[in-house]
């Protein structure tokens, strides 16, 4: 039999002693990641967590950057990314574990039973919680006529002028990635701030009046000769947004009972697996309405060329293409 030398403190009757925990072993090298993730690093626009609801449907809590340093903590629709209700509207001081605890306590109670927050509006972007009568927080002065638009992630667009290629102060669609002033701007095309906000209007309401001003002298010396040619670019176009359509094949799923599998096989795009059984392709219909992105790319796309868009509504949802074009 193999000996053991016992250590010397046992020799002497000396008890080993485990030395005291208080609280579960983490490696020190997972220690700063532990803080990352549940500490006052948590990153906006990131998904706390996914659920489903009382009714089955798959939806997450996300955070989102507010006005002043503010946290916006929303649930949302995983698949749509829409029905956005607001949680909690936490200040720029609170400790942003606030956010989590929110997001866990909402969760056990919708799993079980119905909740229902108030919808997001755009004027939650711009508050300041806590604050004096909750007034909005400081923008960028904006012309009364042209106000500033927001996406779902709270990204501000608005029509600003810009020094151009030739040293000429031009008019173009900016995007502030902070949504407060200050945040870094980023130029865009007419299509590229119709993308962003996934809606044509008030878009090419706020152009259109763009070009009218111009051409009576109102703008002042700014070139518009580039967001004309966008316009007419976009209007032109048989590509359009798909946001509608993706509506109106969701609803036709949770309400009407339909699958994906046969919208696709109504629309004519079917595979057959190796015993020869039909199945209609998934992976093609998500891709056009917008729910998984292009081979290739990292975000679905928020574009569908205008024949595609109506066969899917009348052959896939049995619905006039007019019922889902976006507006």
């Amino acid at each position: 039999m193999r000996s053991t030398t016992l250590p010397s403190s046992c020799a002497t009757g000396t008890s080993m002693r485990p030395r005291r925990r208080l609280g579960p072993h983490v490696p020190r090298k997972r220690r700063s990641a532990t803080r990352a993730r549940h500490g006052s690093t948590l990153s906006h626009g990131r998904t706390l967590t996914t659920y489903r609801d009382w009714r089955g449907r798959s939806r997450e809590i996300v955070i989102l950057g507010g006005a002043a340093g503010s946290t916006l903590v929303l649930d949302r629709d995983a698949g749509t990314r829409l029905d956005r209700r607001l949680l909690a509207h936490l200040a720029a001081d609170e400790p942003t574990e606030n956010a989590l605890l929110v997001s866990r306590s909402f969760v056990r109670r919708a799993e079980r039973t119905r909740c229902s927050c108030r919808r997001l509006s755009a004027a939650d972007l711009r508050v300041v919680p806590f604050s004096d009568q909750d007034k909005p927080a400081p923008r960028e002065a904006q012309s009364a006529d042209r106000p500033a638009l927001y996406d779902e992630r709270g990204r501000c667009y608005r029509l600003a002028s810009v020094f151009g290629s030739v040293s000429k102060s031009e008019l173009r669609w900016c995007r502030d990635s902070s949504g407060v002033e200050g945040g870094e701007s980023q130029l865009l095309s007419v299509r590229e701030t119709v993308a962003g906000l996934e809606r044509y209007e008030p878009v090419l309401t706020l152009t259109r009046q763009a070009l009218v001003d111009a051409q009576e002298g109102t703008e002042g010396a700014v070139s518009v000769a580039t967001i004309r040619t966008e316009l007419n670019r976009l209007l032109q176009s048989p590509i359009v947004l798909n946001r509608a359509l993706r509506l109106a094949a969701v609803a036709a799923i949770e309400q009407h009972g339909l699958s994906m599998s046969e919208i696709a096989m109504r629309c004519g795009r079917v595979k057959h697996d190796a015993a020869g059984n039909a199945s209609g392709e998934t992976s093609w219909l998500a891709r056009r309405l917008g729910l998984l992105p292009e081979g290739g790319r990292r975000a679905p796309t928020p574009w569908i060329h205008s024949n595609v868009l109506a066969l899917i509504a009348r052959d896939g949802l049995g619905l006039s293409p007019r019922e889902v074009e976006a507006s």
